[in-house]
C-alpha cells in the first residue's frame, strides 16, 4: 500500500487550526519582577553612622600626621657653672654618748630600790640592794673560822716558846714538832683571813652602787623581783652630752667621713642646729646594709633620748659645678646620657654624673657651658624635631 503525504495549505486569514495544521503550544506569561524592599529606618542609621565614623578616623588620621610633623615643645636648662653642695639625708635618734645598763653581779630577791626614773645620782651612790642573807652568814662563818685559828696560833707559838725556853730540857724532835705547828697556824690563818675576805667582798655586791653619774633615764625592775647577772635593773645616762646616731646606706658608706658638717632638726622643732659627724663605724651590718655613724652637736642641746632628727650631712661642696635635673638624665647600658638641643633637634649626649640621692646631680664630663639641656628626657628619641619653650 503506498502512503500519499498530505499537505494541509493555509488560506490567507485562516488560522493554523482553521487551515487544519497542529496548534502551536501555548506562551507563558511574563511576570514583571518583584521591586526591591525599600530600606528599614534602623539599618539607614546604621549606614549613616557608618560613614561618619570612618569620616572621623580619616580626619584624625589626617590631624595626627599633621600633629606628628609639629615639633614636639620641651624645656631646657642653660648649663652653667655654678656653687653646688652634695648633701646626703639621713634619719636618725638621739642618744647620750655615755650610757650604762645597769645589772646585779649575783643572783637574788630585790629588797631595796632606791631611786625611781628620772633621778640623777652621783658615782657610788646606792642604787638598790638584793637580799644578802645568806651571804652575810658566810660573811660571820669566816669570821669565826679566822678567830679560830687565831687561837690555834697563839696556842702554837705559846707552845714553841715554852720548848725553847727549857733548851736541852726537852728533846729536839719536840721543838721541831712546835716550829712546825706554828707554821702550819701561821698558813691556817692566812687561809681563814682571805676566805673572809671573798666573803666580805661577795656581800659588797650584793648592794648595788651607780658606777657613773647620770641621769635614770630607764627603770626596768621593782622591789621583790628577782634579779641577776643576766637582768638590766636600769639605765643610766649623762644628758649633759648626747648625740644623733643614724645609718648610712652601704652605697654611700665610703663618703662619709669624720668631721663633715651636718645640719640638723629636731622633731618638732622648725629652726635647724648645726654640728659635725663624730663618729663612723668601721663595720657594715651584714643584715641591714647600714653603716652607723654618730653625728655631734656644735652647741649643747637638751632633748629626750630616742627623738627622731633629721639630718642633712654635706658630703662634697664645689665652688663652681655643672649640674643638671635627675628627670634630664637617662641610663641605659651603654651609661648616662642627656638630651641636648642643637638646630632645632634633640641629639643624645654621653655625660658622666656623681649618681646621688638629690633631684639634681653634678656633672663631670659630656657637657659644657651654654649647652640647652633638655630638662625632661621623657619620650625624647635621639634626632626628634623639637621646639624650645613652645607652648
Amino acid at each position: 500500500m503506498a502512503l500519499v503525504e498530505q499537505k494541509a495549505t493555509q488560506k490567507d486569514g485562516e488560522t493554523p487550526a482553521q487551515a487544519g495544521a497542529a496548534p502551536a503550544p501555548p506562551v507563558p506569561a511574563v511576570r514583571p519582577a518583584p521591586a526591591a524592599p525599600a530600606p528599614s529606618p534602623k539599618r539607614r542609621v546604621w549606614i549613616w553612622g557608618a560613614v561618619a565614623l570612618l569620616g572621623l578616623g580619616l580626619g584624625a588620621l589626617a590631624y595626627s600626621q599633621l600633629w606628628l610633623a609639629r615639633p614636639m615643645p620641651v624645656g631646657v636648662e642653660i648649663a652653667a657653672l655654678a656653687p653646688v653642695t652634695r648633701v646626703l639625708a639621713v634619719n636618725g635618734r638621739i642618744a647620750a654618748v655615755l650610757s650604762v645598763d645597769v645589772k646585779s653581779v649575783v643572783s637574788g630577791r630585790l629588797v631595796d630600790l632606791a631611786v625611781a626614773e628620772g633621778d640623777q645620782v652621783t658615782a657610788d651612790q646606792t642604787l638598790a640592794q638584793v637580799d644578802a642573807a645568806a651571804q652575810t652568814a658566810l660573811v660571820r662563818q669566816a669570821v669565826a673560822g679566822l678567830d679560830a685559828a687565831l687561837v690555834a696560833q697563839q696556842k702554837a707559838v705559846e707552845a714553841y716558846d715554852r720548848s725553847t725556853s727549857l733548851g736541852d730540857t726537852v728533846a729536839r724532835t719536840v721543838r721541831e714538832t712546835d716550829a712546825h705547828a706554828v707554821q702550819s697556824a701561821a698558813q691556817e690563818v692566812a687561809h681563814a683571813t682571805a676566805v673572809l675576805d671573798q666573803a666580805q667582798v661577795v656581800v659588797q655586791t650584793y648592794t648595788i652602787r651607780a658606777p657613773v653619774s647620770g641621769t635614770v633615764v630607764e627603770l626596768a625592775a621593782e622591789q621583790g623581783q628577782v634579779v641577776g647577772p643576766t637582768i638590766a635593773l636600769l639605765t643610766l645616762a649623762d644628758l649633759g652630752d648626747l648625740v644623733v646616731e643614724a645609718d648610712v646606706d652601704e652605697a654611700y658608706a665610703t663618703q662619709i667621713a669624720v668631721d663633715q658638717p651636718a645640719v640638723m632638726q629636731l622633731a618638732g622643732e622648725t629652726a635647724t642646729r648645726n654640728g659635725h659627724v663624730s663618729f663612723v663605724s668601721t663595720r657594715v651590718d651584714e643584715a641591714t646594709g647600714g653603716l652607723t655613724i654618730k653625728m655631734a652637736f656644735d652647741t649643747p642641746v637638751k632633748a629626750p633620748l630616742g627623738l627622731t632628727v633629721t639630718a642633712n650631712i654635706v658630703v662634697d661642696s664645689r665652688d663652681a659645678a655643672l649640674s643638671i635635673p635627675r628627670t634630664a638624665m637617662q641610663t641605659t647600658a651603654g651609661g648616662a646620657s642627656v638630651f641636648v638641643v642643637l638646630d632645632g633637634a634633640a641629639h643624645i649626649r654621653p655625660v658622666t654624673v656623681v649618681d646621688w640621692p638629690a633631684a639634681r646631680l653634678i656633672v663631670t664630663a659630656g657637657l659644657a657651658e651654654g649647652d640647652a639641656v633638655i630638662a625632661d628626657a621623657t619620650g625624647i628619641t635621639d634626632g626628634q624635631a623639637v621646639a624650645v619653650g613652645t607652648p
